[in-house]
């Protein structure tokens, strides 16, 4: 079976409203549903919820594969936004400071060809001034707050993850559109996805 693991209701509200003619709408914060193929789950924001949830989850449920979806911030202006993108590698980014970081940098297959790859880090603190930027910009693409801890967790069970995110901001980059923006990112990934299911199913 398939995981679809969202972080948030509002990043899953279009897809689960699309997926099977709503099948799965109603879904909230924490729970999971599932049909014979898919289950899809609601981890919350942050690496804390997102890995006891998870892990709760890998522990109730026995899944194939998981696919992390849902918006993530770009680093850099190359990334247009609106940009469905995957994870090729994942990193913790609170604890880099240290010099052999308890959670080391994670490589993560791309299971779809046309989409662009870029190196994602997770952190939950908010990137201060220019001189911290331009030192995530050199060593990362994009950032969320969730890839890390779910493809961690997923990698503890033997369990594959994937990452897909799309691009809904640009690092210190005030968008005054946010809420326009942010509900054209879920719909446009609603639409990916729901058209890519089947693929990830049959694909190892």
């Amino acid at each position: 079976m398939l995981g679809i693991v969202f972080a948030t209701l509002a990043e899953a509200q279009p897809f689960l409203q699309k997926y099977e003619r709503g099948r799965f709408d109603g879904l909230s914060e924490s729970d999971s549903q599932h049909d014979d193929c898919c289950l899809v789950t609601i981890v919350g924001i942050g690496k804390i919820k997102a890995t006891l949830r998870t892990e709760r989850l890998l522990h109730q449920q026995k899944l194939s594969k998981i696919i992390h979806v849902g918006t993530c911030t770009a680093l850099t202006d190359e990334i247009k936004l609106g940009t469905i993108v995957a994870a090729s590698q994942v990193f913790e980014g609170d604890r880099i400071e240290l010099a052999a970081p308890t959670y080391p940098r994670m490589p993560l297959t791309v299971p779809f060809d046309d989409v662009p790859q870029y190196t994602l880090v997770t952190q939950d603190h908010t990137v201060q001034g220019a001189t911290e930027l331009s030192y995530w910009q050199r060593i990362a693409d994009m950032s969320d707050m969730t890839g890390y801890a779910v493809a961690y967790v997923a990698a503890t069970h033997g369990v594959p993850c994937h990452i897909v995110k799309i691009v809904s901001g640009h690092m210190g980059v005030e968008d005054k559109n946010l809420r326009k923006t942010l509900a054209t990112s879920y719909d446009k990934m609603a639409i990916f996805l729901n058209n890519r299911v089947q693929e990830l199913l049959t694909t190892d």
